[in-house]
């Protein structure tokens, strides 16, 4: 029990004060030998209610070692007036955009990226084959016969390339043989 006592008076006689920020936080440094290692001890003692986020963010990095020195009160006061100006404009911004949006007026669409918006099915239908291409009245044009014949011609000739090939468990390049839109995955 002794032995508990004596490391907590140490603990708090060997602290040494560094400094405090605006909202009264004092920070504290010790150091102390770990394992024949001198370390560094920094921790913070808050005003009143402990909340980490009143914490500004160069004591933090001071906390956390990634500062080597402790952040001065004159430091601390250029960077509030840099946070504060960069709030004022931040708020000049906003104000300015919401007048422009205002002469602008509602005239603009407003168009949504959510669910409700479906696929371009235009450009789907486009890359079915011509064989979904039917009339109103259930029945193929003659242009679409034209059309299918070609097709079929043309679906031929890569066919025959295909069988001139040997098939492969790697794969290959489609080269002369890709046509958009009419690849089927292998079953």
């Amino acid at each position: 029990m002794s032995r508990i006592w004596s490391r907590l008076s140490a603990m708090l006689r060997n602290r040494t004060f560094i400094g405090a920020d605006k909202a009264g936080n004092q920070y504290y440094v010790r150091t102390e030998q770990i394992d024949g290692i001198m370390k560094e001890k920094r921790w913070v003692e808050f005003k009143g209610e402990v909340d980490s986020t009143s914490i500004p963010v160069e004591w933090i990095c001071w906390l956390n070692g990634q500062r080597k020195m402790a952040p001065t009160p004159e430091e601390m006061a250029m960077l509030e007036a840099r946070r504060q100006r960069v709030k004022e404009n931040v708020a000049l911004l906003k104000k300015e955009e919401e007048e422009k949006k205002a002469r602008e007026g509602s005239g603009r669409k407003i168009t949504s990226m959510g669910k409700g918006d479906g696929p371009d099915l235009k450009s789907f239908i486009q890359q079915l084959p011509v064989a979904s291409e039917v009339d109103k009245s259930g029945e193929a044009s003659e242009a679409t016969s034209s059309k299918r014949s070609t097709k079929t011609q043309e679906e031929k000739e890569v066919q025959d390339q295909a069988k001139q090939e040997p098939e492969s468990a790697e794969p290959t390049g489609s080269g002369a043989s890709f046509r958009p839109g009419t690849w089927q995955p292998p079953t």
